[in-house]
């Protein structure tokens, strides 16, 4: 019951935290908007009582894992293939030197022991992608280094884990085993890939299978495929916790069976278009809904971490110096391997090396310390300073960017003229509307829904509507097709005329042309389920 009650805690802070963001912030990254919400449910103890202690587990397998499976699907696998040698650079050759540099730097800052300073050294190598589009916002990202940063934080988490279980075990038995950690490094990453590409095409098989049914089972328009859907969404969760129970990386199959899957989507949507178009909405609420909860755990548990006063490393504040000797040794290590090794320019190197964010999986790998023979002191130093560093990850670039990178060009004239272009477009239909034979309910009702596409409906005609639909008698079949004809007709007029101001008078650029036209198309589907469930 807790889990179920801190799911539901967690989706309604994210719901929360995204109204905010788009009604009141909408300048500011909504992963900064979730950690303030985090941090106001952390300081509440009515609230922080809903939430559970984190599992780090948990969140990676049921949270993590599924935003990576979707990252991955956002990404070409060609672009992969054609980025194979600098993702392994990146994510070994870079990891490993991030570590080295960290772990040293600490150990000769701050005196810890070496196995403890590469214990905090391997969980600072993760990055995170979601995180780096909240230092990114409003501004542009170079081509080159926005790929870079994207393919890197897909693959460097399983770095990131071996190079951790490699100092735990340093830290408990007093050596290193090299040839055992590079043996561990091949089968978990190798391993990944392997088992993620297997199940994966096997998946993508068993979906084309069932899509292109002789039986009728999904393959027809006005199937919504729900065995398919269910299927998509058990899909991360079989990947991530069936690789983890076979002891190779989840991460990493979950992120090569996004890949995967990126191409099957490409090739199949028009098999069932319905199932496409859900599929694609879905894929856009769970981003949007996970991504919140990732930013609204840290808040939770950085603030719970800063409250707790059982969490110190006796009464010493040498976390803060380690928090920032983490931070500053992996941003000088980013920018010397890639300006050394990728020869990139110096610029160009920093906004890679800033861009290096640290977010929920670096949280989630401090708290699997716990879990091992780490002394409870040690695992606090750890927590503390972690919980620093993503801090700062995420706040001196958010500074920085705004001196390194262009700002976007925000084309106010183009808002002005979709705006204008939308009202002109609803007056054609309703002109369109006013000609056409009908009663004078069907009038009023498409008048209705088509100032509705514009937002100049009001609560209170919506209400009057709502009243008159739950008064009138049902709709007969002859009744159900002559509205459909009508709505055809007026969408058709609606997108005559913005071909004509598109292709004629060039008035509208390609993109609004498209958005404007796609808003036709949506409000055509609905209309057109309404015909077919009726």
């Amino acid at each position: 019951m807790g889990l179920v009650i801190s799911t539901g805690a967690l989706v309604v802070a994210a719901m929360v935290s995204i109204i905010i963001n788009r009604r009141w912030l909408p300048r500011l990254s909504v992963n900064y908007v979730s950690m303030l919400i985090g941090a106001i449910i952390a300081v509440i103890p009515f609230l922080n009582g809903l939430v559970e202690e984190f599992n780090s587990e948990i969140f990676i397998g049921l949270i993590v894992a599924p935003l990576l499976y979707f990252e991955g699907q956002n990404t070409r696998l060609n672009l992969v293939g054609r980025h194979v040698k600098e993702i392994i650079s990146l994510t070994v050759g870079m990891v490993v030197l991030c570590a080295v540099v960290a772990g040293l730097g600490t150990h000769w800052l701050t005196g810890l022991g070496l196995p403890l300073a590469f214990i905090l050294a391997a969980i600072s190598t993760p990055t995170d992608a979601t995180a780096t589009e909240s230092v990114t916002m409003g501004l542009v990202l170079p081509r080159r280094e926005e790929t870079s940063l994207k393919l890197e934080s897909l693959f460097n988490d399983a770095s990131g884990i071996i190079l951790l279980n490699m100092a735990v075990l340093w830290y408990i038995n007093g050596y290193v085993n090299y040839p055992q950690t590079l043996e561990s490094f091949v089968y978990s990453a190798g391993g990944g890939i392997v088992f993620g590409g297997i199940v994966s095409v096997a998946i993508v098989y068993l979906r084309q299978l069932m899509l292109r049914s002789k039986l009728n089972f999904i393959n027809n328009t006005y199937n919504n495929g729900t065995p398919l859907k269910v299927i998509y969404l058990m899909t991360p969760f079989i990947l991530y916790f069936g690789a983890e129970a076979l002891g190779v990386s989840g991460i990493i199959a979950v992120v090569f069976a996004g890949l995967v899957h990126n191409a099957e989507g490409e090739r199949s949507a028009f098999t069932n278009p319905q199932l496409a178009s859900d599929i694609y909405q879905l894929i856009g609420l769970l981003s949007d809904l996970l991504n919140s909860i990732v930013f609204i755990v840290l808040g939770i548990m950085i603030l719970r971490t800063a409250l707790d006063q059982t969490v110190s490393y006796n009464g010493s504040g040498i976390w803060i110096i380690v928090g920032v000797s983490l931070y500053v040794a992996n941003l000088l290590a980013r920018y010397g391997y890639v300006r050394l090794v990728h020869r990139v320019p110096n610029k160009e190197a920093w906004i890679f090396a800033l861009g290096g964010i640290h977010g929920a999986v670096t949280f989630a790998l401090a708290f699997t310390v716990a879990e091992t023979q780490v002394k409870t002191a040690d695992f606090n130093l750890v927590l503390m300073s972690e919980s620093l560093l993503i801090i700062l990850s995420m706040l001196v670039p958010t500074i920085v960017f705004r001196w390194l990178l262009p700002k976007v060009k925000e084309d106010a004239d183009a808002a002005a003229c979709m705006a204008k272009m939308r009202a002109q477009m609803i007056d054609v239909g309703i002109r369109e509307l006013n000609q056409l034979p009908i009663s004078q309910e069907f009038r009023d009702a498409v008048t209705f829904d088509l100032k509705s596409q514009d937002g100049h409906t009001t609560v209170r005609q919506f209400v009057s509507e709502w009243q008159r639909m739950v008064r009138h008698p049902e709709y007969t079949p002859d009744q159900i097709r002559e509205l459909m004809t009508i709505y055809r007709q007026i969408f058709q007029a609606e997108r005559t005329y913005l071909s004509q101001q598109y292709e004629v008078e060039h008035r509208l650029s390609e993109d609004l042309f498209n958005r404007l036209y796609r808003e036709i198309t949506m409000a055509e589907m609905v209309v057109l389920d309404y015909g077919v469930t009726k």
